[in-house]
Formats: C-alpha cells, structure tokens, sequence
C-alpha cells in the first residue's frame, strides 16, 4: 500500500510541475486532463501527508521515552503515542478507501427507472410510493427530480415511470437502487385483512454524454403518437410524445412529458442513451464482480433485493441482512441508513478484493 502511495505522491508533484507550462497552457484539452488527474490525486496525497506527519509525532514521543528521565515528560509522551495510534488506525482506513478505484461515473445525473412488477394494482400503488420516496430523498439533498415518462393507472399508481434525477454523486447514492423490491402489506380494498404481496422493479442508468455512447442514426425507429394521461395537464391534443426503438438491442424509449415533440425527442435520445450505457457497465460488472454479493451498479433486476413490510413497519435489504423498523421514515424519502450500509458493505468487499 505505501509503495502505491509513494507512487501517487511522486505523479501528484510531476503534474504540479507539468501544469504550470506555458506549453500545456496553452494546450486546453491536455491542461483540462491535467487539471482533473491532479484534482483525483490531491485527497490521497493530503491524506497520506497527514499520515505522515502524525507518524512523525509518534517517533518524537518514541525518541522522548528513550532518552528522557522525567516523569512528567514521559507521562505525555506516552499519551501521545496512545492518541496519535488511533489517528493512525483511522487514516490507514481513510487511505485504504481513497485507493480504490473511483466508479467513473458516481457523480453523475441518473434516470430511475419504475416498473410495477406482480401484485396488478397493488404492485402499481407500490410503484407510487417508491416514486415519491425517491424524489422525497433527492429534495431532502437538494437535487432536482422530473418526470421524463409515465404510463398511469386508474387506480392513481404508475405502470411505469422515468424520473430523471439531478445531483453531484446522484449516482453514487442511488446505484444500490437497482433490482426488486417487494411490498407486504393489506391493500385498501382487502377486506379480510389479508396481506398481500406484490413486487416493482427499479433500475438506476447514469446520465450518457456524447463521449460515453455513439449512436448510428440508422439504427432507429421514431415514432410519434398523442400523449396519454389520466386527465388534467398531461392530456395532450398534439402528436408530441415520442417512442425511438434502437433496433440492434430491441430497446424501446418514450418520452410524453414536455408539450413540444422536440423536446420529448430530445429526452427521449438521452434516455435511450443513459440505457445503452447500463447495458454496457452491467455487461463489465458482471465480468469483474461475478463472485461478489453485492452487484453494485450491475442492474440485475431479477434480484429481490429489499422488502417493505407494512404490517411490521419493517424494511429489511437481503444484500446485507440489515432490518429497520421505520419502514413509515423510509418512505418519506429517509434512505441513508440503508445506502450507508450498503456503501460499507461494498466498499469492505473491494478492499477484500484488492488485498488491502
């Protein structure tokens, strides 16, 4: 590990050296690169300076126990060594972490993806109220959520729905997202007061710029078709809504939110974008991580991966056996309990992976 460390110093200094060139300067594509390596490399490297320097104090306080006689002196030094060996259990875990490789795209925007699964209306009730969970916990990090693409149903759930998501690290959060999730609990029209159980599946794909996914234009199929809705300001009187079919996958996108058909196809490309990109990091997690528990960012959705149970204001997540018993805080968008648990989990596995 301090072999890599010293490694990552000795770039750290090069680039500082390098970006100050008139040469690179002047060179705006090299010098951005530069720029976002050094910006990467700086927390580890005033990590590890910390470490260092914490070392130091800690040889000082040995140095002061070997040649000193007084008691007092002693007695000090000795409490040094004792609280600087904590800092240093801690900044070895604090290093440790900033040496795994960085997800690329963990600061980007992301589309969360909402199916209704089995359960008929009860599983698109459901649908619902993971939609408002969502979006309850990106206002709660101050991130900005729309709808891109709905289909409703009478009962007041969604079919399906798209929610495009806005945040620095929206990806980082929300990747352990990704699979099935299964609700228990007595519907409103049950009246035996049996529980049911019916299940959603959510899928989380990072926002795609150009440079991630190329798209041959004659690889698709547009179609255009009037906005449907249950009423209010999503009916829609003009040919506006959009579905493209990128032909060689089969993947099907749409998107009715915005009046202008323009900016619906303009929606649509990016959405058909952000899914060619999770087919591609699905396609490499799978590859990488196929003896790991926990497929962060893999998509699979056929993977139960939590269960709401109403009647025991239960959340339990199977990734990790964790269960909370506020499952009603969980739904009013309360999520970092779990996604804490699940970025420890993952980050615990990597480090085994890494050997460090």
């Amino acid at each position: 590990m301090f072999s890599k460390l010293e490694e990552i110093v000795d770039k750290y200094n090069e680039i500082t050296g390098m970006i100050s060139d008139p040469a690179i300067i002047s060179d705006q594509e090299k010098y951005q690169k530069l720029a976002k390596e050094l910006s990467d490399l700086k927390p580890i490297v005033e990590k590890y300076e910390e470490y260092k320097a914490v070392l130091t104090v800690i040889d000082e306080a040995k140095e002061i126990l070997k040649s000193s006689d007084d008691k007092e002196l002693v007695e000090m030094a000795e409490m040094d060594i004792d609280e600087n060996k904590e800092k240093i259990a801690k900044l070895t875990e604090e290093l440790k972490l900033l040496l795994l490789p960085k997800d690329p795209y963990d600061e980007k925007n992301i589309y969360l993806e909402i199916r209704a699964g089995t359960g008929g209306d009860e599983a698109s009730l459901f649908a619902g109220d993971l939609l408002r969970m969502y979006t309850r916990y990106a206002e709660m990090r101050r991130w900005k959520a729309e709808i891109v693409d709905f289909n409703e149903t009478g009962v007041g759930g969604y079919k399906e729905v798209v929610v495009l998501i806005k945040g620095y690290g929206a990806y980082s959060r929300l990747k352990y997202e990704a699979g099935g999730h299964r609700v228990q609990r007595i519907p409103t029209t049950e009246s035996g007061g049996r529980i049911h159980t019916s299940a959603c599946t959510v899928a989380v794909l990072p926002e795609a710029e150009d440079v991630d996914i190329e798209i041959n234009p004659t690889d698709l199929r547009i179609d255009v078709y009037r906005s449907s809705g249950a009423g209010g300001q999503h009916v829609n009187t003009t040919d506006s809504a959009v579905r493209i079919t990128h032909e060689p996958t089969g993947i099907v996108v749409t998107c009715q939110d915005e009046r202008s058909q323009i900016k619906n196809r303009e929606k649509a490309m990016k959405l058909l974008k952000a899914k060619l990109l999770e087919m591609e990091i699905r396609k490499q997690a799978e590859e990488v991580a196929e003896n790991r528990k926990l497929q962060v960012g893999s998509g699979d959705r056929s993977e139960r991966i939590r269960t709401y149970n109403f009647p025991q204001n239960r959340v339990t997540d199977h990734r990790i056996n964790l269960t909370i018993y506020h499952l009603d805080r969980v739904l009013e968008g309360e999520l970092d309990e779990l996604i804490d648990a699940l970025i420890t989990f993952d980050q615990t596995e990597k480090l085994k992976q890494a050997g460090l």
